[in-house]
């Protein structure tokens, strides 16, 4: 306990949870300007809701950590040698990132430029879906089959991937998703999620280059030329990722929401 103790004042002190607490602060800062804005919020109106996405996107993440033993992009450095006190940043860190994607898309999409966005109906088919579902999985086998030489060149199927797969089936389930808005000819679901992606990237990358614990990345195509931590062509992975965590979480919410009313 002593140790450990010990171990959480040097990590306050050479800024180990730097990325989680300014991250803590960003969501609060933005779920009030949603409250603001809507007169209603993530945490203020559906408390219930933002304390169930703590978990997930912890799990969620976990995910990706799975992926990157196959892709080897991203490794983590600064660390506190006390498992203790070096899970507590893990959970605190990979918590925060749904709620940070999703509450700025929230933001985005309550403005007034995208609130006004249409688009023409897209036309979707069975065969649409499919062939999507079949390229998303397509998507998430790669890497995990490829010969290691490989599979380092295939992060971006990995941020693809879980939108095309799971997409259709949210979908076919009715409920909220990506697929059945363009079908309406509402695209500001998926603009508002594009700018969040980037913009919670820059944030990630900006406040990570201060933080003590941090990530480092080993991307094989112009990984040299960097902006803060992130090689440059790193940030065109950001928006689909905010596209995939909403597509990831309502997914888990429709799945759940069809075994409460069966």
């Amino acid at each position: 306990i002593s140790a450990c103790l010990v171990g959480s004042e040097m990590c306050i002190r050479d800024r180990t949870y730097f990325t989680p607490m300014v991250w803590s602060g960003y969501i609060l800062f933005v779920d009030a300007l949603v409250f603001r804005i809507k007169g209603a919020s993530l945490i203020v109106t559906r408390p219930k809701e933002f304390l169930l996405m703590l978990p997930l996107s912890f799990l969620f993440w976990e995910i990706f950590e799975f992926f990157n033993l196959y892709i080897q992009n991203w490794h983590y450095v600064g660390l506190p040698h006390e498992l203790p006190l070096r899970w507590l940043g893990y959970a605190w860190a990979f918590a925060t990132i749904w709620p940070a994607i999703l509450e700025t898309a929230e933001a985005l999409e309550a403005s007034g430029r995208i609130a006004k966005q249409k688009t023409r109906p897209l036309k979707l088919t069975r065969g649409h879906l499919s062939l999507s579902f079949a390229f998303g999985a397509s998507c998430l086998i790669l890497p995990l089959v490829a010969s290691p030489a490989l599979a380092k060149y295939l992060a971006a199927p990995v941020w693809l991937g879980f939108i095309f797969l799971l997409d259709p089936l949210n979908y076919w389930m009715g409920n909220k998703s990506l697929f059945a808005d363009l079908e309406k000819g509402n695209p500001r679901t998926l603009y508002s999620l594009l700018i969040s992606g980037m913009i919670c990237g820059l944030l990630w990358e900006f406040w990570n280059y201060w933080s003590g614990a941090k990530w480092h990345y080993t991307v094989p195509i112009l990984g040299h030329v960097k902006i803060f931590e992130m090689p440059v062509l790193g940030y065109l992975g950001f928006p689909p990722f905010a596209v995939e965590c909403y597509v990831m979480y309502h997914f888990v919410r429709n799945v759940f929401s069809k075994k409460a009313n069966s």
